[in-house]
Formats: C-alpha cells, sequence, structure tokens
C-alpha cells in the first residue's frame, strides 16, 4: 500500500503529533508498505531527505505571527507560499498514494491534501491530536467560531475517518464537526516505551542540586490548558507534610500564571523551571522523578503522561476509568486519577504517594504493564494498517459501484 503522512509537525520539531507521525511513517515502511511525508519548513531542516526508508518534502511555509498572547503558538502554515497547492497535488500524484494519514485537522495541510484527496476519491484518516479549547471564554468562543465556520465547512468537504484517541475527542468531534461513531476508527496515541530502558543519560538530580529531595516532575509547554496552576495551588499542603519536595516544570512558558501563583503562596522556592529539553534527555528527567504530574485541567491523559507511565513512575491524570475506549482505567490501580482543577484532591494524592513507595512502586509497575499492553507502537501502528485496509478497500468497492 502507498500511504502518504501529512502533518504540519514532523521532527526536528519538537512535539507530540509531530514524533507519532514519524514513528509511525517509519512502522509503515518497517510493514513493507510505499511512505512519503509533507510536511511545513522547519528552521534549518532540509526541504527534502530520505528518513528511515521514506521521503520527507518540507514545504515552504510561514510562522503563526506572535502577539503577545497566550494563544501565540509555534506554528507553519504552507497555504499563504505561493505554489504549495500545485506543489502538494505534484507530490501526491507523482506518488499516487491508497490513503492519506494526516495530522491535526486545524493545519493547513491537512486542508490542502484533504482537497486533493475529494478531487482524487482517496481515503483519509485524520488523526485529532489537539481539541480547539480553552478556559478563557473569549478564546473558548474564537475556537468554536473557527471550527464551525472554518475548519468544520472545510472536514465536510473531504469526509475524513476520525482516530479518536480518547472519550474527550469523540465528544468533541461529535459537538464540533457533527461526526458520528460510524465515522470513528478507536486508536489510542502511542508511545514507544524501549527508548526509556536504556540508563538515565544524565543525572537530572545532581545537575539541579535535588539529591534524595522527594521530586514532582511535570512536562510539556504551559499553556493555558496546561497552566500547572493546581499543582502550584497544591503545593503548600504537599510542603506542609514533606517540606523538602521539589516540583520540577519542563516545557517553554507560553503563560506564566502559575509562576505568578507561586509568588503570591510563597512557594517559588520549591520550584524548578528547566524551559524545553531535547526529546532524548526526557528518559532522564522521568527517571528522577518520583511522581509525574502534566495533565491535570481535564484535557486528557496525553503522549507525556504515557511516557511517564511507560518508564514505570507513578502518574497523576484527571481522566475518568472509561477514558480509552477498549481500555479499562482502575484508579490506584493501574492509574491514579483526580478530579480536573481540584488542588485539595491532587495534593492528597501527591502526599500519600509521596508518603508510601512500596504503593507508588506497585501502581507504577501496573501503568507500565498497561502501557506494554494497550498503546505500544506496534500494537496501534497495527490497528492504524487494519483501518488503512478497510478503508481501501471501502473505497474500491465503491468505485466499482459508480456507473461507467
Amino acid at each position: 500500500m502507498r500511504i502518504a503522512v501529512v502533518n504540519n509537525f514532523f521532527p526536528p520539531r519538537a512535539g507530540g503529533s509531530s514524533h507519532l507521525a514519524a514513528a509511525l511513517a517509519e512502522r509503515y515502511v518497517a510493514a513493507g508498505h510505499e511512505v512519503i511525508v509533507l510536511t511545513a519548513a522547519y528552521r534549518d531542516a532540509p526541504a527534502e531527505e530520505w528518513r528511515g526508508g521514506y521521503r520527507v518534502h518540507r514545504l515552504p511555509a510561514v510562522g503563526m505571527p506572535q502577539l503577545g498572547l497566550s494563544i501565540d503558538f509555534d506554528i507553519t502554515f504552507t497555504s499563504p507560499r505561493p505554489g504549495n497547492w500545485r506543489r502538494v497535488f505534484r507530490l501526491l500524484d507523482e506518488f499516487k498514494p491508497d490513503v492519506i494519514h494526516q495530522h491535526g485537522q486545524f493545519l493547513d495541510l491537512a486542508w490542502i491534501s484533504g482537497w486533493y484527496a475529494r478531487r482524487r476519491n482517496v481515503p483519509v484518516l485524520l488523526s485529532i491530536h489537539t481539541r480547539l479549547e480553552s478556559p478563557d471564554p473569549k478564546y473558548m468562543a474564537l475556537f468554536k467560531g473557527l471550527d464551525r465556520f472554518l475548519v468544520k465547512p472545510i472536514l465536510r468537504r473531504y469526509r475524513p475517518r476520525y482516530v479518536i484517541m480518547d472519550e474527550l475527542a469523540a465528544t468533541y468531534c461529535e459537538q464540533r464537526y457533527k461526526a458520528t461513531t460510524a465515522d470513528f476508527e478507536y486508536i489510542p496515541v502511542a508511545v514507544d516505551p524501549t527508548r526509556f530502558n536504556q540508563p538515565p543519560a544524565k543525572d537530572v538530580r545532581r545537575e539541579h542540586g535535588i539529591g534524595d529531595d522527594p521530586l514532582i516532575v511535570s512536562l510539556g509547554h504551559i499553556i493555558p490548558l496546561r497552566d500547572r496552576l493546581a499543582l502550584i495551588d497544591a503545593l503548600p499542603t504537599v510542603l506542609a507534610r514533606q517540606p523538602r519536595t521539589k516540583l520540577m516544570i519542563i516545557g517553554r512558558v507560553y503563560y506564566d500564571a502559575f509562576a505568578k501563583r507561586a509568588a503570591e503562596l510563597g512557594v517559588s522556592d520549591a520550584i524548578i523551571t528547566t524551559g524545553p529539553v531535547p526529546k532524548e534527555d526526557v528518559p532522564s528527567y522521568f527517571a528522577a522523578a518520583d511522581v509525574v504530574a502534566h495533565d491535570l485541567q481535564g484535557g486528557g491523559c496525553g503522549t507525556a503522561s504515557l511516557e511517564a507511565m511507560a518508564t514505570g513512575r507513578a502518574t497523576i491524570a484527571t481522566v475518568t476509568e472509561t477514558n480509552f475506549p477498549g481500555v479499562r482505567l482502575n484508579n490506584w490501580e493501574n492509574s491514579i486519577l483526580v478530579k480536573p482543577n481540584d488542588p485539595v484532591e491532587l495534593a492528597a494524592a501527591l502526599i500519600r504517594l509521596l508518603e508510601d513507595p512500596q504503593e507508588r512502586e506497585t501502581i507504577a509497575k501496573q501503568q507500565r504493564e498497561l502501557i506494554y499492553g494497550h498503546f505500544t507502537m506496534d500494537v496501534v501502528t497495527r490497528q492504524h494498517l487494519d483501518a488503512f485496509d478497510r478503508m481501501f478497500n471501502n473505497a474500491a468497492e465503491s468505485s466499482e459501484h459508480v456507473p461507467g
């Protein structure tokens, strides 16, 4: 099968969807399929390169203007650059894809390749990585408007199937895009636990002067949907019981409300901010942690949390036990679940984990087994390829019944 992978984000650009797109492309090739990747230009990455057995084409792009707002993100768009529509059509016509795997419903390469798919009758699978949501009412209104008047009409033109990674994504697609369960492929986000099997490459505790102090690690860029405010609000209670505890926040700061709140509460000295770190260093940071907590606002259990679970570190999330279709989470057995934006419950969970190393290790072990059973790249790749087979066969059957 010939599979076109499309994502504005792709290595060397960091990010969950970027690395997942690359990992899946590599595994599609390993399974015997032909692959092409279309992505946006990024810094000094080459316009074309062979990578892992497939060709990557990076199209000229422009960056999203940085306006000093809390919704400023590092996003590049290809559609404003002259000639890119023709380039996409030419590259895909030369490759002749059997299916197109898109990543990101609000990224313009998905829209361009979706128009191509409609014109060429190619089936499309669309992975929903990010929901356009915000805790700020004015931004939420803006995002709903973008979905209603821009994204939804585009998606309705070429009607992709949706990769639904959790129940939040299902609800989102039903409400925003009027999709139904008949349009869904239930495939969880994938992680590669093997990259965490090696000894840590660096001594994070020594580098940051932490020693054997209790350490909470929180990974991911700081944005309104991952603002870390619940962690900051929980910290005074945690410090009252475990005064040597440190909170390490890893990622680029786009939204600094957490730092202001920490200063108000007098807990700034317990917080270490590292900024973004290289992907290859992430296992070392997880290895240094006693507890990991990123997704605390009810926005799902994302890649960073799943990777932390894969390392065998007790990881807190704010989802329900039915969050992943077909995967059962049991609180305080193979998961640690608290209510979203609840500093009191979060503090109690952190204290319980920090004060009971044996329970912490037992839960962490079960979390790791959960990842190996349901969330590995091998399992998820097979689910994607099965979906492609169904889509390709259905498209072939449909074309046979079109009157000549």
